[in-house]
């Protein structure tokens, strides 16, 4: 997909999955945290409130011993079906809505298709600079490699059944 003002600044990566999108749903929910970062990046689940307005956080680490804070919130929350989450806000202790510097809005998303399940990730971005900077940063190569060890996770845990 190539990101234009008329998409949201969006970009996307898509897998078929071969395993049933009840198995995908619960890899991609439970197992997070060996699936959501490239490797040799290592992604450290911090808090996932599975909600619209929960929060969402998550540390990636890097092999030269990089940190890169991932937080924000949920958006929406349709168990078997997608989540969508954006870095545009942050929940403050009090319980309220935190404007942070946004960057995207994140879906991921799956759905039945043939005997396994279709899965895209979505990034859409405020603006033309953002969606360039997420490209600069390799997205379409990271959330590739995402979507491919999710893929591998799925299949073989699908195939342990």
């Amino acid at each position: 997909m190539t990101a234009t003002a008329q998409n949201g600044w969006a970009m996307s990566v898509t897998r078929h999955i071969a395993a049933p999108p009840h198995h995908v749903w619960h890899i991609m929910t439970a197992r997070q945290a060996e699936w959501y970062c490239p490797l040799p990046w290592l992604a450290e689940v911090i808090f996932k409130d599975w909600r619209a307005g929960g929060r969402d956080a998550m540390l990636f680490r890097g092999p030269n011993g990089e940190e890169m804070p991932q937080e924000g919130l949920f958006l929406e929350v349709v168990p078997g079906v997608r989540w969508v989450s954006t870095d545009a806000f942050v929940r403050a202790a009090d319980g309220n809505f935190m404007p942070t510097s946004p960057f995207m809005v994140g879906c991921w998303e799956i759905k039945a298709e043939g005997e396994g399940t279709l899965y895209t990730a979505t990034a859409r971005h405020w603006d033309e600079d953002a969606a360039k900077r997420h490209i600069d940063m390799g997205f379409e190569d990271g959330w590739g490699a995402c979507a491919d060890q999710l893929k591998t996770l799925c299949e073989a845990a699908s195939g342990e059944r």
